[in-house]
């Protein structure tokens, strides 16, 4: 069994690995948030990625690691915890996010499934580069608003050539719900799959 995903809506993310270790990326909506946690990321400081006030349970040693641990001095960091490891990537070029403080993820679980998650971004000059890392998920923001939108998304997608691509991050906090359909039913990518808010995937 592969790690589970659980997509929170929005650009919120809890993932379960196979180990039992319990991961929050961007902590801001929906629930699933009572599981204590072991590791908690941000991408950027932006509100609708920094509530980790939600998290109220926390294994010890439990790890958070902000975009201003993951890119110091202009280096982009790389950590490992055995359960998962994760690259940090640039993220931002574009009015509302700056490259120097704003960054991506890619995970490289113990099985070896690799799954990106772009954090807030327009195109970056690295995604160029990201076939070569095989990877099997992309979750690529598309809210056409403060980000990149569903077309420059989809192009992203097929630069990136994940085996799966999958459209988060959709509409910019205009309601609760976290999630816009019609934006995910236009995404367009090969290997697409399309999340709800409080659905599971599971990653292999």
């Amino acid at each position: 069994m592969g790690a589970k995903l659980l997509y929170q809506g929005h650009g919120s993310v809890r993932i379960v690995t196979e180990e039992g270790k319990v991961i929050f990326l961007d902590p801001f909506m929906g629930g699933g948030y009572d599981l204590p946690a072991d590791l908690i990321l941000m991408t950027h400081g932006h509100y609708d990625h920094t509530q980790d006030n939600l998290i109220t349970k926390r294994n010890p040693g439990c790890t958070l690691i902000k975009w201003s641990d993951a890119l110091k001095n202009g280096e982009y960091q790389a950590f490992d915890f055995g359960f998962v490891k994760v690259e940090t990537v640039e993220a931002g070029y574009n009015k509302n996010h700056n490259v120097s403080e704003c960054v991506g993820f890619i995970f490289t679980f113990s099985d070896g499934v690799k799954v990106y998650f772009s954090g807030d971004t327009s195109t970056t000059p690295s995604m160029s580069g990201f076939a070569e890392k095989e990877l099997d998920y992309a979750f690529l923001c598309c809210d056409g608003v403060y980000n990149m939108d569903v077309a420059e998304a989809s192009k992203c997608a097929k630069l990136i050539g994940a085996k799966h691509t999958i459209p988060y991050h959709m509409e910019p906090v205009k309601d609760k719900s976290g999630f816009d359909i019609t934006a995910a039913e236009s995404f367009d990518a090969p290997g697409k799959i399309v999340l709800r808010p409080g659905e599971e995937l599971e990653l292999k």
